[in-house]
């Protein structure tokens, strides 16, 4: 029985771009015992996945002693295999048969699955996944019931400048909701993280009443994704919502303006993403940008713009389904 050790991310979108990595561990070593290690918010996304019997909490500390609490934990043990997406030295320091271990040999111009998926020298991608407690999901079929199509929104991100105004996310829901629209007089789920209300509560307020879903602030990142995964369609900023919504495998259109989507776009079958006509170079070259700072840099990416995608990636998603 194999132990194995997977160091992963503490940030949302990193950790499930790596947990496609983690599910091809999964499948190939069936009766492997996984510990993993990631970040606080995380946690609830690794937790569920078969055959992981711990999941280790970073919480970051300062002068490393997260890195020196994680050697602890671990140096006890003799690993078969370690796995490190985070490139410490932790995974150089305990006993372990093999390693694979990010480093400068990655091509970091790829996208961030495809990186994951070299560390381990893979000939294939395995796209992220996720998996939920029974628990969780029913707490999620109580916020999303049944009862007809959902559009889910999530119109915040964790800076302004990669935040589509919302006057445009308020627009886009009426067109793609209409008796013309792909979803027609669907409900919308407006999604966002506690401390975003203030961002998401005019979008979800634009809604009829009898046809809104409030999913503002309403639990943690793996809630808010098993709550993802019952929308039909999912259009967001580049955050942590929209790879929630890839890694669900619904429908997903993410909307990139100072990010790159080559890199951080959502990644899957059903994904598909729209930028603005400048690209994050181009958009944040004036005098004194600062990220903390910056306004809104989305103003370029048209309404039409992204309804003509929305479309095109609904359009494609039903061919699918018809050839299946």
């Amino acid at each position: 029985m194999k132990k194995i050790l997977f160091i992963t991310a503490t940030r949302i979108g990193d950790a499930l771009f790596s947990i496609g990595l983690l599910d091809h561990i999964t499948r190939t070593y069936p009766d492997a015992k996984i510990t993993v290690a990631c970040g606080p918010l995380v946690t609830e996304f690794f937790s569920p996945v078969p055959q992981v019997e711990k999941v280790i909490t970073l919480k970051k500390r300062k002068w490393a002693g997260h890195w020196r609490d994680l050697w602890q934990e671990t140096v006890k043990t003799n690993w078969d295999m370690v796995v490190d997406l985070r490139n410490s030295a932790v995974s150089r320091l305990i006993l372990a048969k093999q390693r694979y271990i990010f480093g400068p040999h990655i091509d970091q111009q790829k996208h961030k699955v495809e990186q994951s998926a070299d560390v381990m020298g893979l000939d294939y991608v395995p796209l992220p996944r996720l998996w939920f407690s029974s628990e969780t999901l029913e707490k999620a079929r109580q916020l999303v019931p049944d009862g007809g199509p959902v559009l889910g929104i999530g119109p915040a991100a964790n800076w302004i400048a990669k935040t589509w105004p919302n006057d445009r996310f308020i627009d886009l829901i009426k067109r793609l909701t209409a008796e013309n629209g792909i979803l027609p007089n669907a409900r919308v789920a407006i999604i966002a993280a506690p401390g975003e209300e203030s961002q998401a509560r005019p979008v979800l307020e634009s809604i009829p009443e009898n046809r809104r879903i409030d999913l503002i602030a309403k639990g943690s990142p793996a809630f808010a994704a098993a709550c993802i995964a019952r929308c039909d369609f999912f259009v967001g900023n580049d955050s942590g919502l929209s790879h929630s919504a890839a890694a669900a495998h619904i429908p997903v259109l993410g909307l990139f303006g100072p990010s790159w989507p080559h890199i951080y776009r959502p990644y899957g079958d059903k994904a598909a993403f729209v930028a603005t006509p400048k690209n994050f170079a181009e958009l944040i070259d004036y005098p004194g940008y600062n990220s903390k700072t910056a306004p809104c840099l989305m103003d370029g990416l048209t309404v039409d713009a992204v309804e003509n995608a929305a479309r095109n990636l609904w359009a494609k998603v039903s061919k699918m389904k018809n050839a299946a």
